[in-house]
């Protein structure tokens, strides 16, 4: 039997219970994937306790996961029995070692990428990806901003602006995760809990502002950040770790200097076939380059699910995550 992890009411960490059950054979455009390693992400705490519905109950949560494909149903094409594949996005259910899957969703996974460190980077790889290439335009001489510059995303998008000639400023909770996201490309992390970040970013930038700022932080740092910003510049809100951010009036944007707003997602960015292809394409180049370096710094067994789920809400994490079936 395989095993999955499932939830029946959203709530807290004990919500995750693990159970056996029969996968089944695929349907009509599904393979069937045996995981070696599934990814974990603020969004399956979202999931968890409702802030994001899943879109029924009882449900296996779970964004990403890589492995190798077990079966293959009718009306596929380019998928076959044993290729290593990944993904990441809709639609949830990776919590279990073996699942079916739309194939559409899967992308081949190069032999010279391990499947832990698929795992470990698809989902926030390709969030790095529309970040720096979808919401803004990063390049040579920009000049960015990016809260929990230590975390999963956080660490991806410091080396790949850094690749692109970004100027790179983070945030980081403690003194280690600053040293930690200077590790990984960013030129001037600042501790928020010691010092005015805001204040901080007008002076490293001779009070011109970034030209961006990514907040995946949410209600603790997002009016902070349109301080942050030059006239014309950009606050992309990608997440709330701290709590979803209150009604806005739109006249404070206009007020703090034309400034440009957006609220993505990676389903959107990834929604066709061509663009996943694209996303893909493009994490995978800069990993195999070395430009990006993928960092699994805490590994769980998929039974320590709930444990994993703890850490991850207090902040104890840094970089990426995984379990493993």
């Amino acid at each position: 039997m395989a095993k999955r992890i499932r939830i029946y009411e959203t709530g807290g960490p004990e919500v995750l219970r693990l159970e056996t059950y029969e996968p089944g054979a695929p349907a009509a455009g599904e393979v069937r994937v045996r995981h070696e390693a599934v990814g974990l992400n603020f969004i399956d705490v979202y999931h968890r306790t409702g802030l994001y519905p899943l879109p029924s109950l009882p449900a296996t949560p779970g964004m990403e996961g890589a492995g190798v494909v077990e079966a293959v149903g009718e009306e596929v094409e380019g998928v076959a029995e044993g290729d290593r594949v990944a993904y990441a996005a809709v639609p949830p259910g990776a919590y279990a070692d073996i699942r079916n899957i739309p194939a559409h969703r899967l992308v081949p996974l190069p032999e010279a990428i391990s499947f832990q460190d698929a795992a470990a980077m698809m989902l926030q790889g390709m969030t790095a990806r529309y970040l720096l290439k979808g919401c803004y335009p990063v390049r040579a001489g920009s000049r960015i901003l990016v809260h929990a510059a230590a975390g999963g995303v956080g660490t991806l998008v410091c080396q790949w602006a850094r690749h692109l000639g970004a100027t790179v400023i983070g945030t980081a909770g403690n003194a280690e995760k600053a040293e930690l996201a200077r590790a990984n490309g960013c030129d001037h992390p600042i501790v928020y809990t010691e010092e005015d970040f805001a204040a901080k970013v007008r002076d490293i930038t001779d009070g011109a502002g970034v030209d961006v700022v990514y907040d995946s932080v949410g209600q603790a740092t997002f009016l902070q950040s349109l301080d942050c910003i030059r006239p014309m510049g950009t606050l992309v809100s990608f997440g709330q770790a701290s709590g979803p951010v209150q009604p806005l009036d739109i006249g404070l944007l206009s007020a703090k200097g034309s400034l440009f707003l957006t609220r993505p997602t990676l389903m959107t960015y990834t929604e066709k076939r061509e663009d996943l292809l694209a996303h893909a394409h493009d994490l995978f180049e800069v990993v195999q380059n070395g430009a990006v370096k993928i960092h699994v710094r805490q590994t769980y067994d998929l039974e320590n699910v709930a444990q994993a789920h703890r850490d991850l809400e207090s902040r104890k994490t840094s970089g990426s995550t995984i379990l493993m079936p």
